[in-house]
């Protein structure tokens, strides 16, 4: 079990490379997730069209990532930890830090494994470990001007 990237980047993300870093001829599955920076904030879970009146959301211009920095060891070691367990055969994370636009590539995780179900559990449960406990912040700033910092502690 192999553990073939885990960074934070200032450069833009390459989907191709995380890909390419987690193939595997051991492997019958990959589970690739791409996060990417939205045009609105609003109540987590709901579309935009379902709220009432929109008041709820917010509409997004741009933001910046920072990270600690340590942030990359501790997505290291969340990484082998995961794939310590045997579930997978090789595992990836990157996460950008900056100013991004909207549309851009936030974070890239990819996951193979033996087979499908192994490769999207430990793909989910990697990106949602990294969001919960990486320290990256993001600095998010609204059409209208407001501004809010997300993930401090």
């Amino acid at each position: 079990m192999t553990v073939t990237l885990a960074e934070i980047r200032e450069t833009p993300l390459s989907v191709d490379e995380v890909l390419t870093s987690v193939s595997s001829p051991r492997a019958g599955g990959v589970c690739l997730f791409v996060g990417t920076v939205r045009d609105h904030d609003g109540p987590a879970g709901a579309a935009v069209e379902d709220t009432d009146d929109g008041s709820d959301d917010k509409t997004v211009a741009a933001l910046d990532y920072s990270a600690h920095p340590q942030a990359a060891e501790a997505a290291r070691a969340l990484a082998e930890r995961l794939a310590a367990d045997g579930r997978s055969v090789r595992l990836a994370v990157v996460h950008r830090v900056g100013h991004l636009e909207v549309g851009d590539v936030a974070v890239v995780v990819g996951v193979s494994a033996e087979h499908r179900g192994e490769a999207f559990d430990v793909c989910r449960e990697l990106i949602d470990e990294f969001k919960a406990t990486i320290p990256i912040w993001k600095h998010q700033r609204f059409a209208d001007g407001a501004d809010e910092w997300v993930g401090l502690p």
